[in-house]
């Protein structure tokens, strides 16, 4: 019989031979990737040597869904308090769209109203930060922008 060549083929014949279990399968892992550092597998990773993206700052239970929000730069996902942020923060391109006031209102009046809906929290999630927006204020603001 021959010898194996290295240590993965160690491991894998090994594995042939007996039954796969949670004790040779972790083995089994550990030589796989002890294998793979030697062979410099893992030199020159992006991100290498430097700490994790939000790592320790504070404990957000819904980081995942942010994060897939983010990076798939989905639209029209997710809970209440996230969605009416992203609105919020967009919300001056979006009303310059308009061509008319009544739109314009209609528009700030729907905001609001999802804004006092989701404070209540029905359906949990992460708390509601946005403020509702001072319709007649924002009126004028949009006949400045469209005037220049």
């Amino acid at each position: 019989m021959t010898e194996p060549k290295d240590e993965a083929d160690a491991a894998a014949s090994g594995a042939r031979g007996s039954a796969l279990n949670a004790q040779n399968m972790a083995e089994q892992v550990e030589t796989a990737i002890q294998v793979a550092m030697r062979q410099g597998a893992f030199d020159n990773l992006p991100g290498a040597g430097k700490p994790i993206e939000g790592l320790g700052t504070h404990h957000d239970p819904d980081w995942w869904i942010r994060r897939k929000i983010e990076t798939e730069n989905l639209t029209g996902l997710g809970p209440p308090a996230i969605l009416l942020r992203s609105e919020d923060r967009e919300m001056q391109a979006t009303l310059d769209g308009f061509r008319r006031e009544e739109d314009v209102r209609a528009h700030l009046e729907d905001f609001n109203r999802r804004v006092i809906e989701a404070r209540r929290q029905l359906m949990g999630g992460p708390p509601v930060v946005t403020k509702t927006r001072d319709v007649d204020a924002e009126v004028v603001r949009w006949r400045e922008r469209r005037a220049r």
